[in-house]
């Protein structure tokens, strides 16, 4: 059974969001930052086989909030640090905003960088 996170709870219920819909909209996120060409998995399967667009992304809960690690393949001739800052920027605006939930620890990595 999919890993579910709870938003909200009442006395008529809970809303809860799995771990999957997290990693969609972080991978989304990720992917439509500048610079960023990929996700990247990790070892040598990840890299020969396809996982799609959560392939690079692990999501935890944590007591004080999610604990998220994003790894991407930036464009050769780009700042880094740039790039990867503002993947951050971009993960936690739209994970506030779409989920609500806390994120305590979100890491970027620059696993690769494509050639030209």
């Amino acid at each position: 059974m999919e890993q579910e996170l709870v938003v909200a709870s009442s006395d008529l219920g809970r809303v809860a969001v799995t771990v999957e819909a997290i990693e969609r909209i972080v991978g989304l996120a990720a992917a439509e930052s500048y610079g960023v060409v990929g996700l990247a998995g990790r070892g040598l399967l990840a890299r020969i086989l396809p996982w799609g667009i959560r392939k690079g992304i692990d999501v935890a809960q944590r007591e004080e909030g999610l604990a998220v690690e994003v790894r991407v393949v930036v464009e050769h001739g780009l700042n880094l640090a740039e790039v990867a800052t503002g993947v951050r920027e971009r993960v936690l605006y739209e994970l506030e905003r779409m989920v609500g939930l806390p994120v305590a620890d979100l890491e970027v990595r620059v696993d690769r960088v494509r050639g030209r």
